[in-house]
C-alpha cells in the first residue's frame, strides 16, 4: 500500500502511489529523474467523504487499500475526476465503485459512466459473469458549489481551471484552506522513493527557473509567445478569492504553509510574464528539444 499523507486529520488525506520518473512518463519533462507520486485526495466529513481522482490502474490496489483504512463501512463516497480525459483522473472509478459505496461521480459530460470505462464489469455481466454495475453522474458547471457530507455541512468551491491544455477542474476547500489544482504545480519530485511527499517553506529549494523549465517540457509548451497576461489575471483571481494554506497538485509534493503558497504562486507569475507575447517570440518545438 503507498504512502496516506495526512495533511488534516478526520478531514483531508492525500492518498499517494510512487512512481519512477525515467523518461517515460509525459507529465515530467524527459529529462526529469527521481521519483513521484500520484495524489488521489480524499475529503472527509463524518461518514462521507469525496474522492479527487482516481490514480492509475497499476495502483489499484493500493488505492482500495488506501480507501479501506479511511472509510468506515457505511461511509458514502462521491468521485470527482478532475480530468475526466486523462488516465491519472479515470482509471480506478470503476473498481471503486464496485468495492465502495459511490454514490455518484461528478462530471462536466451526462456520460460520465462512458468516459470512465465504466462498462468493462457490465459488459461482463451481461454474460452471465454477475450483476451489471451503475454510476449515478451529477453535473457539475463551469463554477459551482459543491457540499461534502449527507448533512451538506462543508461546501467546497469547483471551478474550470484558469490554466489547463484540457478540460480540468480546481477545487478550494474552505475547511481546510486546501487548492486542489490538478495538473499545476506538479513540478515536485524527490530523489527518493521514500519521499518526503509535502514540502514546507523551510525545506524548499525550487526558483522560477525550474518552473519555467518544467512547464515547457510538458504540456504547457504552447506558454512561450503566447498571451500568458490574460492567465496571469485568471490565476491572480485565484489567490485574491481564496485563503489558501495548501496547494495540492495531482502529481508530486504538496506545498504546505501559507508563506511557501505565495512563494510559489509569485514564481509562477514571473514565469508567464517572461513567456508573454510581449516578452518573447513564439516559435516551432521538436519534441525532443529540452528547455
Amino acid at each position: 500500500m503507498g504512502p496516506i499523507l495526512t495533511l488534516v486529520p478526520d478531514a483531508l488525506y492525500a492518498l499517494q502511489n510512487v512512481f519512477a520518473l525515467d523518461g517515460r512518463v509525459s507529465s515530467y519533462p524527459a529529462n526529469a529523474r527521481g521519483f513521484t507520486v500520484s495524489n488521489c485526495y480524499l475529503i472527509k466529513q463524518g461518514d462521507d467523504a469525496v474522492l479527487l481522482d482516481s490514480g492509475y490502474a497499476a495502483h489499484e490496489r493500493s488505492l482500495l487499500a488506501q480507501i479501506d483504512t479511511l472509510l468506515e463501512p457505511e461511509a458514502t463516497l462521491s468521485v470527482y475526476p478532475l480530468r475526466i480525459n486523462e488516465y491519472m483522473s479515470v482509471c480506478n472509478v470503476e473498481a471503486i465503485a464496485a468495492r465502495f459505496n459511490v454514490v455518484q461521480c461528478y462530471s462536466g459530460n451526462p456520460d460520465a459512466a462512458l468516459w470512465v470505462d465504466f462498462g468493462g464489469r457490465s459488459d461482463a455481466a451481461t454474460q452471465g459473469r454477475g450483476k451489471p454495475y451503475t454510476l449515478k453522474t451529477t453535473l457539475v458547471a463551469r463554477k459551482q458549489t459543491l457540499y461534502v457530507g449527507r448533512d451538506a455541512s462543508r461546501a467546497i468551491d469547483a471551478f474550470q481551471a484558469p490554466i489547463r491544455l484540457i478540460g480540468t477542474r480546481w477545487i478550494y476547500d474552505p475547511a481546510t484552506r486546501t487548492l486542489f489544482t490538478s495538473d499545476s504545480f506538479s513540478h515536485e519530485w524527490s530523489p527518493s522513493p521514500h519521499g518526503p511527499w509535502d514540502t514546507w517553506a523551510s525545506d524548499n529549494t525550487t526558483d522560477a527557473a525550474h518552473i519555467r523549465s518544467f512547464l515547457l517540457n510538458t504540456r504547457y509548451w504552447w506558454l512561450e509567445g503566447g498571451d500568458t497576461a490574460s492567465l496571469r489575471r485568471k490565476i491572480a483571481g485565484v489567490i485574491e478569492r481564496y485563503d489558501i494554506e495548501n496547494i495540492a497538485p495531482g502529481y508530486g509534493r504538496v506545498l504546505r504553509g501559507r508563506d511557501l503558497v505565495e512563494r510559489q504562486f509569485a514564481m509562477f507569475d514571473e514565469v508567464l510574464a517572461g513567456l508573454d507575447r510581449s516578452a518573447v517570440r513564439a516559435r516551432y518545438v521538436d519534441r525532443d528539444e529540452l528547455r
